[in-house]
Protein backbone atom coordinates (compact mmCIF):
# COMPACT_ATOMS: atom_id res chain seq x y z
CA UNK A 1 0.00 0.00 0.00
CA UNK A 2 1.13 3.53 -0.73
CA UNK A 3 0.93 5.32 2.60
CA UNK A 4 -0.52 8.56 1.32
CA UNK A 5 -2.97 10.68 3.26
CA UNK A 6 -5.94 9.78 1.12
CA UNK A 7 -5.58 6.00 1.60
CA UNK A 8 -4.96 6.38 5.32
CA UNK A 9 -8.07 8.54 5.59
CA UNK A 10 -10.12 6.03 3.61
CA UNK A 11 -9.09 3.19 5.89
CA UNK A 12 -9.67 5.26 9.02
CA UNK A 13 -13.14 6.25 7.89
CA UNK A 14 -14.04 2.69 6.96
CA UNK A 15 -12.82 1.34 10.29
CA UNK A 16 -14.24 4.18 12.36
CA UNK A 17 -10.87 5.11 13.86
CA UNK A 18 -8.37 7.94 13.52
CA UNK A 19 -5.68 8.12 10.85
CA UNK A 20 -3.15 8.05 13.69
CA UNK A 21 -4.48 4.64 14.73
CA UNK A 22 -4.18 3.35 11.18
CA UNK A 23 -0.60 4.60 11.09
CA UNK A 24 0.21 2.79 14.34
CA UNK A 25 -1.15 -0.46 12.94
CA UNK A 26 0.93 -0.11 9.76
CA UNK A 27 4.13 0.85 11.55
CA UNK A 28 3.73 -1.51 14.48
CA UNK A 29 4.33 1.21 17.05
CA UNK A 30 2.24 2.55 19.92
CA UNK A 31 -0.67 0.97 21.77
CA UNK A 32 -3.49 -0.49 19.70
CA UNK A 33 -6.05 -2.88 21.20
CA UNK A 34 -6.64 -6.24 19.56
CA UNK A 35 -10.20 -5.32 18.55
CA UNK A 36 -9.13 -1.97 17.08
CA UNK A 37 -6.29 -3.57 15.16
CA UNK A 38 -8.73 -6.11 13.75
CA UNK A 39 -11.09 -3.33 12.63
CA UNK A 40 -8.23 -1.63 10.80
CA UNK A 41 -7.07 -4.87 9.16
CA UNK A 42 -10.64 -5.65 8.10
CA UNK A 43 -10.96 -2.20 6.54
CA UNK A 44 -7.66 -2.70 4.70
CA UNK A 45 -8.87 -6.03 3.31
CA UNK A 46 -12.28 -4.70 2.29
CA UNK A 47 -10.80 -1.66 0.54
CA UNK A 48 -8.29 -3.75 -1.36
CA UNK A 49 -5.05 -2.43 0.12
CA UNK A 50 -2.07 -4.57 1.03
CA UNK A 51 -1.76 -5.42 4.69
CA UNK A 52 1.24 -4.38 6.76
CA UNK A 53 3.75 -7.11 7.53
CA UNK A 54 2.31 -9.38 10.22
CA UNK A 55 3.49 -8.89 13.76
CA UNK A 56 5.14 -12.24 14.34
CA UNK A 57 8.00 -13.38 16.50
CA UNK A 58 9.78 -16.72 16.78
CA UNK A 59 7.45 -17.37 19.73
CA UNK A 60 4.21 -16.85 17.80
CA UNK A 61 2.33 -20.14 18.24
CA UNK A 62 1.28 -22.12 15.19
CA UNK A 63 -1.85 -24.19 15.61
CA UNK A 64 -2.60 -27.15 13.40
CA UNK A 65 -6.31 -27.47 12.62
CA UNK A 66 -7.49 -30.70 10.97
CA UNK A 67 -11.06 -30.56 9.67
CA UNK A 68 -13.30 -32.67 7.40
CA UNK A 69 -14.04 -31.73 3.82
CA UNK A 70 -15.47 -28.24 3.47
CA UNK A 71 -18.34 -28.97 1.09
CA UNK A 72 -20.56 -29.33 4.16
CA UNK A 73 -21.26 -25.73 5.21
CA UNK A 74 -21.20 -26.50 8.94
CA UNK A 75 -17.56 -27.58 8.67
CA UNK A 76 -16.76 -24.42 6.73
CA UNK A 77 -18.38 -22.41 9.51
CA UNK A 78 -16.36 -24.18 12.21
CA UNK A 79 -13.15 -23.73 10.21
CA UNK A 80 -13.75 -20.03 9.70
CA UNK A 81 -14.40 -19.50 13.41
CA UNK A 82 -11.37 -21.58 14.37
CA UNK A 83 -9.05 -19.52 12.21
CA UNK A 84 -10.58 -16.35 13.60
CA UNK A 85 -10.31 -17.59 17.18
CA UNK A 86 -6.69 -18.64 16.88
CA UNK A 87 -5.84 -15.29 15.31
CA UNK A 88 -7.53 -13.43 18.17
CA UNK A 89 -5.51 -15.50 20.63
CA UNK A 90 -2.29 -14.42 18.90
CA UNK A 91 -1.59 -17.54 16.88
CA UNK A 92 -1.29 -18.62 13.26
CA UNK A 93 -3.34 -21.52 11.86
CA UNK A 94 -2.32 -24.27 9.51
CA UNK A 95 -5.59 -25.74 8.26
CA UNK A 96 -5.73 -29.20 6.72
CA UNK A 97 -8.79 -30.96 5.29
CA UNK A 98 -9.23 -34.71 5.24
CA UNK A 99 -11.31 -35.25 2.13
CA UNK A 100 -12.36 -38.91 1.75
CA UNK A 101 -9.97 -40.71 -0.55
CA UNK A 102 -7.31 -38.02 -0.31
CA UNK A 103 -4.75 -37.19 2.38
CA UNK A 104 -5.55 -38.90 5.67
CA UNK A 105 -5.65 -37.37 9.13
CA UNK A 106 -2.53 -39.33 10.08
CA UNK A 107 -0.64 -37.93 7.09
CA UNK A 108 -1.77 -34.39 7.90
CA UNK A 109 -0.76 -34.89 11.51
CA UNK A 110 2.70 -36.08 10.53
CA UNK A 111 3.18 -33.04 8.30
CA UNK A 112 2.01 -30.64 10.99
CA UNK A 113 4.37 -32.17 13.51
CA UNK A 114 7.22 -31.72 11.01
CA UNK A 115 6.27 -28.02 10.99
CA UNK A 116 6.58 -28.02 14.80
CA UNK A 117 3.11 -26.80 15.60
CA UNK A 118 2.52 -25.59 19.14
CA UNK A 119 -0.90 -27.22 19.51
CA UNK A 120 -3.59 -29.03 17.56
CA UNK A 121 -7.36 -28.89 17.10
CA UNK A 122 -9.25 -31.85 15.64
CA UNK A 123 -12.76 -31.24 14.30
CA UNK A 124 -15.00 -34.28 13.74
CA UNK A 125 -11.92 -36.37 13.03
CA UNK A 126 -10.80 -39.90 13.75
CA UNK A 127 -11.26 -39.19 17.43
CA UNK A 128 -15.02 -39.34 16.76
CA UNK A 129 -14.89 -42.80 15.17
CA UNK A 130 -15.34 -45.87 17.38
CA UNK A 131 -13.54 -47.92 14.72
CA UNK A 132 -10.45 -45.69 14.56
CA UNK A 133 -6.99 -46.30 15.93
CA UNK A 134 -6.45 -43.81 18.76
CA UNK A 135 -2.71 -44.40 18.90
CA UNK A 136 -1.74 -41.12 17.20
CA UNK A 137 -3.55 -39.11 19.89
CA UNK A 138 -1.72 -40.91 22.69
CA UNK A 139 1.56 -40.28 20.87
CA UNK A 140 0.80 -36.55 20.98
CA UNK A 141 0.47 -36.77 24.74
CA UNK A 142 3.79 -38.60 24.97
CA UNK A 143 5.36 -35.74 23.03
CA UNK A 144 3.68 -33.18 25.32
CA UNK A 145 1.84 -31.49 22.44
CA UNK A 146 -1.46 -30.03 23.69
CA UNK A 147 -4.57 -30.69 21.65
CA UNK A 148 -8.34 -30.50 21.89
CA UNK A 149 -11.12 -32.22 19.98
CA UNK A 150 -14.44 -30.88 18.73
CA UNK A 151 -17.68 -32.82 18.13
CA UNK A 152 -16.63 -36.35 18.92
CA UNK A 153 -15.73 -37.03 22.53
CA UNK A 154 -14.01 -40.26 23.42
CA UNK A 155 -13.23 -40.98 27.10
CA UNK A 156 -10.27 -43.08 25.95
CA UNK A 157 -8.56 -39.89 24.77
CA UNK A 158 -7.18 -37.89 27.73
CA UNK A 159 -7.92 -34.50 26.18
CA UNK A 160 -10.81 -32.03 26.46
CA UNK A 161 -13.61 -32.28 23.92
CA UNK A 162 -16.08 -29.54 23.03
CA UNK A 163 -19.30 -30.77 21.44
CA UNK A 164 -22.84 -29.86 20.60
CA UNK A 165 -25.25 -31.74 22.85
CA UNK A 166 -26.59 -33.94 20.04
CA UNK A 167 -28.96 -35.78 22.34
CA UNK A 168 -30.60 -32.57 23.55
CA UNK A 169 -30.97 -31.35 19.98
CA UNK A 170 -32.73 -34.52 18.84
CA UNK A 171 -34.98 -34.60 21.90
CA UNK A 172 -35.98 -30.99 21.27
CA UNK A 173 -36.73 -31.68 17.60
CA UNK A 174 -38.88 -34.74 18.31
CA UNK A 175 -40.73 -32.96 21.12
CA UNK A 176 -41.57 -30.12 18.71
CA UNK A 177 -42.97 -32.55 16.15
CA UNK A 178 -44.93 -34.41 18.81
CA UNK A 179 -46.51 -31.15 19.93
CA UNK A 180 -47.64 -30.69 16.33
CA UNK A 181 -49.38 -34.06 16.45
CA UNK A 182 -46.78 -36.23 14.69
CA UNK A 183 -46.19 -39.77 15.93
CA UNK A 184 -44.82 -41.43 12.77
CA UNK A 185 -41.42 -39.77 12.92
CA UNK A 186 -38.20 -41.05 11.32
CA UNK A 187 -34.56 -40.13 11.85
CA UNK A 188 -32.03 -39.93 9.02
CA UNK A 189 -28.56 -39.70 10.52
CA UNK A 190 -24.95 -40.71 9.99
CA UNK A 191 -23.27 -44.04 10.62
CA UNK A 192 -23.52 -44.79 14.32
CA UNK A 193 -19.90 -45.84 14.71
CA UNK A 194 -19.37 -42.06 14.66
CA UNK A 195 -19.96 -40.48 18.08
CA UNK A 196 -22.37 -37.63 17.13
CA UNK A 197 -24.51 -39.99 15.03
CA UNK A 198 -24.59 -42.54 17.84
CA UNK A 199 -25.71 -39.87 20.30
CA UNK A 200 -28.45 -38.75 17.93
CA UNK A 201 -29.73 -42.29 17.36
CA UNK A 202 -29.68 -43.18 21.06
CA UNK A 203 -31.54 -39.99 21.99
CA UNK A 204 -34.10 -40.55 19.23
CA UNK A 205 -34.80 -44.07 20.47
CA UNK A 206 -35.32 -42.87 24.04
CA UNK A 207 -37.53 -39.89 23.24
CA UNK A 208 -39.70 -41.86 20.82
CA UNK A 209 -40.37 -44.48 23.49
CA UNK A 210 -41.12 -41.78 26.06
CA UNK A 211 -43.52 -39.80 23.87
CA UNK A 212 -45.23 -42.38 21.65
CA UNK A 213 -44.28 -45.76 23.14
CA UNK A 214 -42.22 -46.73 20.08
CA UNK A 215 -39.33 -48.95 21.19
CA UNK A 216 -37.93 -49.55 17.70
CA UNK A 217 -38.31 -46.23 15.87
CA UNK A 218 -37.37 -45.78 12.24
CA UNK A 219 -33.68 -44.83 11.98
CA UNK A 220 -31.83 -44.64 8.68
CA UNK A 221 -28.03 -44.63 8.96
CA UNK A 222 -26.30 -43.13 5.93
CA UNK A 223 -23.92 -40.36 4.88
CA UNK A 224 -24.42 -36.74 5.92
CA UNK A 225 -25.09 -35.73 2.32
CA UNK A 226 -27.92 -34.42 0.16
CA UNK A 227 -27.80 -37.46 -2.11
CA UNK A 228 -27.89 -40.04 0.69
CA UNK A 229 -30.95 -38.52 2.36
CA UNK A 230 -32.75 -38.04 -0.96
CA UNK A 231 -32.25 -41.74 -1.71
CA UNK A 232 -33.60 -42.87 1.68
CA UNK A 233 -36.63 -40.59 1.87
CA UNK A 234 -39.05 -42.34 -0.56
CA UNK A 235 -38.81 -45.54 1.47
CA UNK A 236 -39.68 -43.64 4.62
CA UNK A 237 -42.79 -42.14 3.04
CA UNK A 238 -43.88 -45.60 1.90
CA UNK A 239 -43.78 -46.61 5.59
CA UNK A 240 -46.24 -43.88 6.52
CA UNK A 241 -43.84 -41.38 8.02
CA UNK A 242 -45.31 -37.88 8.48
CA UNK A 243 -42.17 -36.16 9.80
CA UNK A 244 -38.43 -36.57 9.35
CA UNK A 245 -35.61 -35.43 11.60
CA UNK A 246 -32.20 -35.35 9.94
CA UNK A 247 -28.64 -35.30 11.24
CA UNK A 248 -27.52 -32.44 9.01
CA UNK A 249 -28.96 -29.58 7.01
CA UNK A 250 -27.70 -31.18 3.80
CA UNK A 251 -29.70 -34.30 4.61
CA UNK A 252 -32.76 -32.15 5.28
CA UNK A 253 -32.48 -30.47 1.89
CA UNK A 254 -32.13 -33.86 0.21
CA UNK A 255 -35.21 -35.15 2.01
CA UNK A 256 -37.26 -32.08 1.06
CA UNK A 257 -36.36 -32.36 -2.62
CA UNK A 258 -37.22 -36.08 -2.61
CA UNK A 259 -40.59 -35.32 -1.00
CA UNK A 260 -41.32 -32.71 -3.66
CA UNK A 261 -40.32 -35.08 -6.45
CA UNK A 262 -43.05 -37.43 -5.22
CA UNK A 263 -45.66 -34.72 -5.64
CA UNK A 264 -45.92 -33.91 -1.93
CA UNK A 265 -45.34 -30.66 -0.10
CA UNK A 266 -43.29 -29.55 2.90
CA UNK A 267 -44.65 -28.92 5.48
CA UNK A 268 -48.27 -29.46 4.37
CA UNK A 269 -47.76 -33.22 3.81
CA UNK A 270 -44.42 -33.96 5.53
CA UNK A 271 -42.55 -31.96 8.16
CA UNK A 272 -38.74 -31.89 8.08
CA UNK A 273 -36.17 -30.75 10.64
CA UNK A 274 -32.47 -30.27 9.91
CA UNK A 275 -29.46 -30.18 12.19
CA UNK A 276 -26.70 -27.50 12.13
CA UNK A 277 -28.46 -24.26 11.12
CA UNK A 278 -25.71 -23.67 8.60
CA UNK A 279 -25.45 -20.61 6.37
CA UNK A 280 -28.44 -19.82 4.13
CA UNK A 281 -30.89 -22.23 5.82
CA UNK A 282 -33.09 -19.28 6.73
CA UNK A 283 -33.19 -18.28 3.05
CA UNK A 284 -34.48 -21.55 1.62
CA UNK A 285 -38.04 -21.78 0.37
CA UNK A 286 -39.52 -22.89 2.65
CA UNK A 287 -36.99 -21.81 5.25
CA UNK A 288 -35.63 -24.75 7.21
CA UNK A 289 -36.61 -25.60 10.76
CA UNK A 290 -33.35 -26.88 12.23
CA UNK A 291 -31.19 -27.41 15.30
CA UNK A 292 -28.67 -24.60 15.69
CA UNK A 293 -25.15 -25.70 16.62
CA UNK A 294 -23.48 -23.11 18.91
CA UNK A 295 -20.36 -22.92 16.76
CA UNK A 296 -18.96 -19.68 18.18
CA UNK A 297 -19.27 -20.81 21.81
CA UNK A 298 -17.70 -24.19 21.07
CA UNK A 299 -14.79 -22.70 19.16
CA UNK A 300 -14.13 -19.95 21.72
CA UNK A 301 -13.96 -22.45 24.57
CA UNK A 302 -11.81 -24.89 22.61
CA UNK A 303 -9.29 -22.24 21.53
CA UNK A 304 -9.09 -20.68 24.99
CA UNK A 305 -8.52 -24.08 26.58
CA UNK A 306 -5.80 -24.97 24.09
CA UNK A 307 -3.94 -21.70 24.56
CA UNK A 308 -4.26 -22.06 28.32
CA UNK A 309 -2.69 -25.51 28.10
CA UNK A 310 0.15 -24.20 25.93
CA UNK A 311 0.86 -21.46 28.49
CA UNK A 312 0.95 -23.88 31.43
CA UNK A 313 4.36 -25.41 32.24
CA UNK A 314 4.22 -29.17 32.73
CA UNK A 315 0.59 -29.22 31.58
CA UNK A 316 -1.05 -32.61 32.10
CA UNK A 317 -3.94 -33.30 29.73
CA UNK A 318 -7.02 -35.08 31.04
CA UNK A 319 -10.31 -36.01 29.45
CA UNK A 320 -13.22 -33.62 29.82
CA UNK A 321 -16.55 -33.70 28.00
CA UNK A 322 -17.87 -30.16 27.47
CA UNK A 323 -21.40 -30.17 26.03
CA UNK A 324 -22.97 -27.05 24.55
CA UNK A 325 -26.77 -26.85 24.33
CA UNK A 326 -28.18 -26.31 20.83
CA UNK A 327 -31.35 -24.39 20.02
CA UNK A 328 -34.33 -25.37 17.92
CA UNK A 329 -34.93 -22.70 15.28
CA UNK A 330 -38.52 -23.04 14.13
CA UNK A 331 -39.06 -21.83 10.59
CA UNK A 332 -41.33 -23.05 7.79
CA UNK A 333 -40.67 -26.77 7.24
CA UNK A 334 -42.72 -28.00 10.20
CA UNK A 335 -46.48 -27.80 10.68
CA UNK A 336 -49.30 -29.59 12.49
CA UNK A 337 -50.11 -32.99 11.07
CA UNK A 338 -52.77 -32.77 8.37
Amino acid sequence: MTKNRTSMADIAAHAGVSTATVSRVFNGVGQVSTDTRRKVLTAIDELGYDRPAPERTPNTPTIGVIVPELTNPIFASFTHRLQEGVSRAGGITQIRTQTPGATSEVDHLSSLLDHRVSGLIFLSGRHADHLADLGPYHELLERSIPFVTINGTRPEIPAPDFSTDDALGIRTAVAHLHELGHTRIALITGRTHIVPAQRKADAFTLIMEELVGERSPIIEETFYTYEAAAARTPGLLERGVTAIVTGSDLQAIGAIDAIRSMGLSVPEDISVIGFDDSFLMSHLSPSLTTIHQPVTSIVTSAVNTLFGAMATPDYVSTHADHLFPPDLVVRATTAPIS
